[in-house]
């Protein structure tokens, strides 16, 4: 069985785990500390980032975005659509989920690795400022949720899942309308809601 590198609060890995899950692909989960760098994870990702899926060949597929396209394959587009409009939409959902995701987690370590005097405030100004620009635009026209989902949807769960858990209070306001999208989301699809950071 696959092996899946990850951690709970992780966006990303949050991702990978719901598309493993919605796809029907049995991983094993285990979690490391990146910040202990492990020599599993070391070993299977000299970046030392989070998920890593280890397949039973040994070979190991790093970044989110490549694993989710991977699971995708072999299950036979599972969680992208065939047509390709439909797939691009998808992965450019995936692709703004993760990007706000790159902006929070740099804005979570900049307050975390430096000492208070050091915390830069316009470069945490900055990142907010595109969080919020992109979510403003997923608020303005939130992503619909059919029966059958895409690693997009997952993708936008995870990242408010995140926001959630490190900016609670910050990003729910003025924009209900993705709060309320989250909510149907776990509603429509709960065995994907123990995925969610966390």
């Amino acid at each position: 069985m696959p092996k899946l590198l990850y951690a709970p609060t992780s966006p990303y890995s949050s991702k990978v785990r719901m598309a493993a899950t919605y796809a029907g692909i049995a991983v094993d989960l285990v979690p490391v500390k990146t910040e202990d760098k492990p020599a599993e994870l070391i070993s299977a990702n000299p970046l030392g980032k989070i998920p890593v899926l280890v397949l039973e060949d040994g070979r190991a597929i790093h970044d989110s975005r490549a694993i989710t396209q991977h699971l995708n394959r072999i299950s036979k587009n599972l969680l992208f659509p065939r047509n390709p409009d439909k797939r691009l939409e998808a992965e450019i959902l995936e692709a703004l989920a993760d990007g706000i995701c790159d902006c929070a987690l740099s804005m979570v370590y900049e307050r975390r690795t430096r000492p208070e005097t050091m915390v830069y405030q316009p470069w945490l100004d900055r990142q907010w400022a595109k969080i919020t620009a992109a979510l403003d635009l997923l608020n303005a026209n939130p992503p619909k949720l059919p029966k059958k989902i895409t690693a997009g949807h997952m993708a936008l769960r995870a990242c408010l899942g995140y926001l959630a858990l490190r900016f609670s209070g910050q990003w729910e306001k003025g924009r209900s309308r993705l709060v309320r999208w989250a909510a149907r989301f776990d509603e429509k699809f709960p065995e994907l809601r123990a995925s969610v950071p966390g």
